[in-house]
C-alpha cells in the first residue's frame, strides 16, 4: 500500500481513497490472500513507497528474475 494514495489530490485536496473504498480494498486483499493460501501460495503485502518496497523485497528474496508492475495513468488538466 502506497501511503501517497491515501492523501489528497494535488489539484483539489479531495481524498483519493475514502473510508468505503479503503474498506473494499482491505477486504479484497484479505480475500485474495485467503484464496491464494488455499491454492498453496501466499500474498506479500507491504506499506511504503513502491520504489523502496520493491527494491527491499528483491534484496530480501535474492533470486528474483522478473518484476511486473503497472503505472497509474494520470489525467493532465
Amino acid at each position: 500500500f502506497d501511503p501517497r494514495h491515501y492523501l489528497g489530490t494535488h489539484c483539489y485536496g479531495f481524498p483519493k481513497t475514502g473510508p468505503h473504498r479503503l474498506r473494499f480494498l482491505l477486504e479484497s486483499v484479505k480475500d485474495l490472500r485467503e484464496t491464494l493460501k488455499k491454492k498453496g501460495s501466499t500474498l506479500v503485502v507491504r506499506k511504503g513507497k513502491p520504489e523502496d518496497v520493491v527494491r527491499d523485497l528483491i534484496t530480501q528474496l535474492g533470486s528474483v528474475s522478473t518484476v511486473v508492475f503497472h503505472e497509474e495513468v494520470r489525467e493532465t488538466l
